[in-house]
């Protein structure tokens, strides 16, 4: 029973790992740009579907690469078409324009892929189990606690140790005042949604293997990422990945437990607590521009 029990809560630390993933970008998307981007699951189907769509002829290692690359520069050309409109707007309107293109998107691979579910098989060589004494856990579902602690990794170090994270910090805080200093914003906005969306990309092609890829799965994953963001707190790097984590042990921890009809509901709930007590999140910074 505790293996089990073990077992269930590295499951449900996986769904909180993927939910990072997409978490990340819509929040940095939204801190730098004041972008809600609801299409932001559409991105991560997209990845999905590339998998597909490239693994049988560079792999499943070269689609790991090729597929998130794909996504970001298509994130990067709705940003420079749509996105950079809507800067200086009302939140609301981007809300309103994400929607209707997280329809489109979806609309899209419908009629391209069909409606009924399609499934991708974990590559032979990464196929297996390992042993820890009695314990025994999928060798795939490792590999990706390991890849994406290496994307949070990596992303940390761009953000906190380099001169472009240093601009992009600045103008989170302060837009008018990095512009007074003669440095454009618009190549890093650009920067950040191609990362924020391949990294929605990437989520995309680790899932693949593990869950079915349909039209709408945008959309059952960007209501728990939404969900850590607020957690976390807006403008906050490791609120994000603290969330994460957490929402992740709680929904694990309850289907260990035996309430596996109630591991959606007590995401929500924890989210409740969070804004009754904590309305900026748990590491929520000041953000000038959106008091």
């Amino acid at each position: 029973m505790l293996t089990l029990f073990i077992q269930q809560v590295l499951n449900g630390l996986l769904d909180g790992v993927y939910y990072l993933l997409i978490a990340l970008g819509l929040s940095l998307i939204f801190s730098l740009g004041g972008i809600v981007n609801l299409a932001h699951g559409a991105f991560y189907a997209i990845g999905a579907y590339l998998t597909i769509v490239l693994a049988p002829h560079i792999g499943f290692g070269g689609a790991i690469i090729a597929s998130p690359v794909l996504v970001a520069l298509l994130g990067i050309v709705i940003e420079r078409g749509l996105f950079q409109r809507f800067y200086r707007s009302d939140p609301i309107l981007s809300l309103l324009l994400t929607f209707g293109l997280a329809m489109v998107a979806e609309q899209t691979l419908r009629m391209i892929f069909g409606a009924p579910p399609l499934s991708f098989s974990i590559p032979p060589e990464l196929r297996g189990q390992i042993f820890i004494g009695d314990f025994i856990y999928s060798r795939y579902r490792a590999l990706l606690l390991l890849i994406a602690a290496a994307c949070v990794i990596g992303l940390w170090f761009l953000l906190q140790r380099t001169a472009f994270g240093r601009v992009v910090r600045a103008g989170v805080q302060n837009p008018d005042m990095v512009g007074a200093l003669g440095i454009s914003l618009q190549p890093y906005m650009m920067a950040i949604a191609g990362i924020g969306i391949g990294l929605a990309g990437l989520a995309g092609v680790l899932l693949a293997p593990i869950y079915s890829i349909h039209p709408a799965m945008g959309q059952e994953i960007i209501t728990p990422a939404f969900v850590v963001v607020v957690i976390g707190g807006l403008g906050s790097f490791w609120g994000v990945v603290v969330a994460a984590i957490m929402v992740g042990l709680v929904k694990g921890i309850t289907i260990g437990l035996g309430f596996t009809q109630w591991s959606t509901a007590v995401i929500y709930l924890m989210m409740l607590l969070v804004l009754l007590f904590r309305p900026r999140g748990l590491f929520g910074e000041r953000i000038q521009r959106f008091e």
